[in-house]
């Protein structure tokens, strides 16, 4: 018996804060080039498993390693990107928590000019269904970010658009069932995904 066809959304690790380089042109840290790494050691051979990775610096670093374990070309698309910060860019921390939490209780308002969080929903959602189709009958890795990957995963779960659902952290996972769009459990630290 065939297995069921699963898919992972997988959110890049640590990445190299530069507040004068635009968020989107960052690049992963040596921490998170390691964990990436080992994660790429770990999965070994990805067979029938098509790597699909948002056009973000650190999301195409870790998708790269990732698509030469499936010998399959890594698939950029770019409207996997995360939430639009453009209107603000880099915010130092506190200032970026808060805006993200208000991002998060508001899914209809723009905060300081940031995407909604009901329009980015939307569209990452969009993307993953269109990929889960182009690449039928592969199993998928997608490789993103904390708060698209988030609404995706309320989307998903059938629960409100909440902060409680955001990610932990950077590099972290959660896979769901591609016939029923069933997430089997929340984010888990990617040191714990040991096979597609």
């Amino acid at each position: 018996m065939t297995a069921p066809r699963r898919a992972v959304y997988l959110t890049h690790p640590e990445v190299e804060i530069d507040p004068v380089v635009p968020v989107p042109d960052w690049g992963l840290s040596d921490a998170g080039v390691a964990r990436a790494t080992a994660l790429a050691r770990r999965l070994g051979q990805l067979d029938n498993t098509q790597v699909v990775s948002s056009a973000e610096r650190k999301a195409v670093a870790l998708g790269e390693l990732l698509a030469v374990r499936s010998g399959r070309p890594l698939a950029v698309t770019p409207a996997m990107h995360e939430n639009d910060r453009t209107a603000t860019g880099f915010l130092p921390g506190p200032e970026f928590e808060a805006t993200a939490d208000a991002f998060f209780a508001d899914p209809d308002r723009s905060v300081c000019g940031w995407e909604t969080a009901r329009d980015a929903q939307a569209r990452i959602v969009a993307q993953v269904q269109a990929a889960l189709a182009r690449y039928a009958p592969a199993h998928l890795v997608f490789c993103g970010h904390g708060a698209v990957g988030s609404l995706l995963y309320c989307h998903l779960a059938g629960v409100p658009i909440d902060r409680r659902w955001d990610q932990p952290g950077p590099g972290h996972w959660f896979a769901f069932d591609i016939a029923t769009g069933t997430p089997a459990g929340h984010w888990r630290p990617m040191e714990t995904l040991t096979a597609m």
